[in-house]
Formats: structure tokens, sequence, C-alpha cells
């Protein structure tokens, strides 16, 4: 029933959605459009609306369900590999290093097949997969396991950022004012074919995701318990890693730094269905869903006709709900 009734508040913040905007669309109008025979008791779109639903909103909501689905699922996998709950797929760097490939090709002027948004997006997938590789590589060297990852991935954290802040000091104000815009988080810049690519890496994740449900509630009792109960710890926890890299470094690359997404939404997911993983995992997705749905449309109503970037939104949201998040473990742990 909760599953349900999350799906269902996912589908109508979708439609809210595609209805709102600059120009708000009647419900009942775009149903008319839709439906067969719908001209009979209502007035369909006109031709300039429904290019503005089809070529301008529907791919900010598709995005939107792909990158909540993408980077909630990646951070309940990056707390159930650390044992840390307040782990997320930013926790190895990822973003830092996505933003520093970006500076990277912003000031050379990076294009591939024509397109310097598509070099953008490439460095910045290629900055966030090889940060996240050597976080990895480190953790298995060390055998330090899920501290080394947490350790290695604060200290390249830091490095990345640096490293991305020379690269913004100098550069001149056209290349820093687009750097600092990718930085935001922004679904308007998704097209139909990177949202294809990115829902394509998502879904093997959360097919990847479903089928070691029952290894992941066994990681709870500790890493010698589930050895013992037949759970390769190692290689499940590479593979994990190996599929949060994946998911996060192509969901940055096209909408750029989304913040708190994978922090919040396992949470709150907990607090609702508790620690199944059978059960957990399915509402992480749609609550991740739901909350850049919401915060999209937050971002686009406050200000109109200013868009408000999705990733402050979520940023504003989130801070407040990570502090909560804290001062809650803190309570538990007394």
């Amino acid at each position: 029933m909760i599953l349900a009734a999350a799906a269902a508040i996912m589908v109508a913040l979708a439609w809210a959605g595609v209805v709102n905007g600059v120009t708000d669309i009647s419900s009942v109008r775009l149903l008319a459009t839709l439906l067969p025979g719908g001209d009979r008791w209502a007035t369909p779109l006109t031709w300039n609306e429904w290019v503005a639903v089809v070529q301008l909103r529907l791919p900010r909501i598709a995005m939107a369900v792909v990158a909540g689905i993408g980077l909630a699922v990646a951070g309940a996998g990056m707390q159930i590999i650390t044992g840390n709950p307040m782990a997320s797929p930013f926790t190895t760097g990822i973003s830092n290093a996505a933003a520093f490939g970006a500076s990277v090709a912003i000031l050379t002027g990076l294009s591939i097949v024509g397109s310097r948004t598509l070099g953008t997006m490439v460095a910045a997938f290629i900055g966030a997969v090889l940060c996240s590789l050597l976080v990895f590589s480190i953790a298995s060297v060390t055998r330090m396991g899920p501290t080394a990852i947490i350790l290695a991935g604060i200290a390249l954290s830091y490095l990345f950022s640096a490293l991305a802040a020379g690269l913004q000091y100098v550069a001149d104000e056209q290349q820093l004012s687009s750097i600092i815009h990718w930085t935001f988080g922004d679904l308007g810049r998704a097209t139909w074919s990177q949202i294809a690519i990115a829902a394509v890496v998502v879904a093997l994740a959360c097919l990847h995701a479903r089928a070691n449900t029952g290894n992941y509630q066994r990681f709870a009792a500790g890493d010698e318990v589930a050895r013992s109960l037949g759970v390769s710890v190692t290689r499940l926890r590479l593979e994990t890693g190996l599929s949060i890299t994946l998911v996060a470094a192509t969901v940055i690359s096209v909408t750029g730094v989304i913040g708190f997404i994978g922090l919040v939404a396992p949470h709150i997911a907990s607090m609702l269905v508790g620690a199944d993983e059978r059960y957990r995992l399915p509402l992480t997705a749609i609550t991740g869903a739901s909350i850049i749905l919401a915060a999209d449309l937050v971002g686009r109503l406050t200000l109109s006709p200013i868009i408000v970037p999705v990733g402050i939104v979520v940023s504003l949201i989130g801070v407040p709900v990570f502090l909560w998040l804290i001062l809650r473990e803190g309570r538990w742990s007394r």
C-alpha cells in the first residue's frame, strides 16, 4: 500500500510538471489531446502548446524520474556497502571530479562530433568514473573495506574541488559562467537521446540491486556474518561500487551536480517500510524521483518565468533534512 501510494504521488507530480509552467496548460485539454475522441468534450492543445509539452516539459519530467531513481538507488547501495547511513554516491568524490572534468572541457573548448555540450558531458563522465575507480582501487589494495572507500573519497573530493577551483580562477567571464551554470544541476539541458542512455544505465543498475536484495540484507549483519552466509562480500562490494559509479557519472554528466537525493531518499524509505531491502529499494527509487519532480516544479513556479535550477532547490531542501538526519542518528547512538 505504501509503495502504491508513493507511486501515485510520483505520477501526480509528473503530471503537475507537464501542465504547470510559464504557461499553464489545462489538464482537461491535455487529456482531450491524448485520448481518442477527446475533441468532442474539450478543446485540444494548439500545435505550439503541444510542441512545448513534447520538446520542453516531457524531457524535463523524464530526466527528473531517471535521475531521481538512479541517484536514490545509488545512494542506498553506497550506504549498504559502506555500512554508513550518511554515505551517498558523492562520498567517492564523484561530483567534484565531474565538475573538474567539465571545467577542463569548457576551458579547452573540447568538442565531440562538433558539439561542445557533448564534449563537456563526456569529460565530466570520464572525471567521475576515474575518481570512483581510484577510490575503489585504493580500498581494494589497502583491504580496509568501507573505511578506505570513505577516507579515500573524502581526500579525492577535496583534491578535485581544489583543481576545479583553480580552473575557475584562471577562466574568463564567459567560461566561468558556463562552469558555474553546469554545477547548478539543471534538467533543461537533457535531450531524448541522452535520457535514453541514462535510462538504460539506471535500469541495469536497478536490476542488479533487485537481484541482490537478499545479499544486501545480509550485509547489515557485518562482513564476517555475510561471508558465513555465502555472500562474496568483496565481489559484491566491487560490483555495487561499479554500478553506483556508472549511474552517478551518467546522471551527473547530463544534469550537472544534484546532491542530497542519494542521502535523503534511502532514509525516508527506511522510516516508512523499515530495513527490508525488498521494499526499501523500490520505495527509495520512487522517493528519489518524487523529490526531484517536486523540486523542479517548485523551481519553475516560485520565480516564474525565471527557472531556478533543480540542484539549487534540492540543496535548499536537503541541507535541513541532512542536519535533521545527523541529529536523529546522534540520538539513536546514545
